[in-house]
């Protein structure tokens, strides 16, 4: 992270994945609602539950309330899971906060800020697979190069061009 970046997150830099999550996740625990943030991040969102609500007898003000099942809103949630639930939308900004334009096309679509972590790390191992894989098969290739029977030189340097 660079000096006076404690407002954003760290920039994501090409070829630069593993340093950039540890200083992202680093970053994260900077922030007010650190726990709920890595929890999106990295388990996915909070999913209210079903809660048991107990019976309740009847008074002379009320009816009675049968023991029943509800889910979990924000009026009940605790103040953990409100927070936890509350912090997906910043999850998702600031990891688009962090990324370059050549991945933000790629990973903009997800809806959920795990969906888009997991996104970003499988295109940047991709990455790196695909600059070994391209090296290997450009070695290979070369390894068995030779020039063809009654072949011009330009037509073996466009072949080789074209290898390249």
């Amino acid at each position: 992270m660079a000096d006076g970046s404690r407002d954003h997150p760290p920039m994501l830099a090409t070829g630069r994945y593993p340093q950039w999550r540890s200083r992202f996740l680093r970053y994260i625990d900077t922030r007010p609602n650190d726990e709920a943030l890595r929890k999106c991040i990295l388990s996915g969102p909070y999913k209210p539950t079903t809660i048991l609500v107990q019976a309740v007898e009847a008074t002379d003000d009320s009816l009675a309330i049968p023991e029943h099942t509800t889910i979990e809103t924000l009026m009940n949630m605790s103040p953990e899971n409100k927070a936890y639930f509350l912090a997906e939308k910043e999850a998702i900004h600031l990891i688009l906060t962090g990324i370059g334009d050549e991945i933000y096309s790629a990973v903009d679509a997800c809806q959920i800020a795990q969906v888009m972590w997991e996104a970003i790390e499988r295109l940047q191992q991709g990455e790196s697979l695909n600059i070994q894989d391209v090296k290997t098969n450009i070695f290979w290739e070369f390894g068995k190069f030779t020039s063809h029977d009654g072949e011009t030189m330009e037509s073996y340097y466009t072949r080789f061009y074209k290898l390249m």
